[in-house]
């Protein structure tokens, strides 16, 4: 089975273009023009990826987001528009996977949709994706806090903890590295092989989603500290 990809973007000549793009890849895409009429497809249609773009009629790529995150646990891949960092947090703040920016390089947007659903829990038919380092633990567990890389899933006591794709991978690499400091270049190099160029603020809003999930204090964080000048670092204590 071909990987399913929901387009959704209104400019039809964009659309076309990149939906011709990815099907000569390999993958099979539908495409949609509208956010209202998207909100529908995902929930029903549940593709293995959505790219969404920020600007749409009916209803726009921030609300459709909102609303599907809670109940669609697959891929959400974000078109924003070129330099508005507001767009780019605000989208993972909402639980969006990824962004990139229009104009959209196809290349670019190939290797960043690869990249993706090699980290999501299943390809098409549920057969596993390429999967971890094999030296790699498939389990870890600090106090309460216990999470798996075999079934990717976290849980805190007994209540399982509900992460996007690219949350968990975060997750999954700070608790790695319980009691170290990772900086975001560590963080941006091994999650989307780019370095942080001192503007990029991906991490520090997955961070954020993150802190709430965990219950961590957002004023005064002990379970994810921020480091000043320096990164993030997972507590190996403050689990009970």
């Amino acid at each position: 089975m071909k990987t399913r990809i929901l387009l959704v973007e209104d400019d039809e000549r964009l659309a076309e273009l990149t939906a011709e793009y990815l099907r000569k890849n390999n993958f099979e895409v539908m495409v949609e023009g509208r956010g209202d009429t998207a909100e529908t497809r995902i929930l029903s249609e549940r593709p293995d990826l959505v790219i969404l773009d920020v600007m749409l009629p009916g209803k726009d790529g921030f609300a459709v987001c909102r609303a599907v995150r809670s109940q669609y646990s697959g891929v959400i891949l974000m078109f924003t528009a070129r330099d508005e960092e507001f767009d780019q947090i605000f989208g993972l703040e909402l639980g969006a996977d990824d962004y990139i920016a229009k104009p959209v390089q196809p290349r670019l947007l190939l290797a960043r949709i690869k990249a993706l659903l090699r980290r999501a829990p299943a390809a098409p038919g549920g057969a596993p994706v390429e999967g971890a380092d094999p030296g790699e633990p498939a389990e870890l567990a600090f106090g309460r806090f216990r999470i798996s890389q075999a079934t990717r899933s976290s849980f805190l006591g007994d209540d399982s903890i509900d992460l996007t794709t690219a949350e968990f991978d975060l997750l999954w690499l700070l608790a790695r590295h319980a009691g170290s400091i990772l900086s975001r270049d560590d963080l941006l190099q091994e999650l989307r092989g780019i370095g942080f160029d001192g503007l990029d603020r991906s991490i520090d809003a997955r961070i954020s989603r993150l802190r709430r999930k965990l219950g961590d204090d957002p004023e005064n964080p002990t379970r994810i500290k921020t480091v000043r000048g320096k990164g993030y670092l997972f507590s190996k204590h403050d689990w009970q």
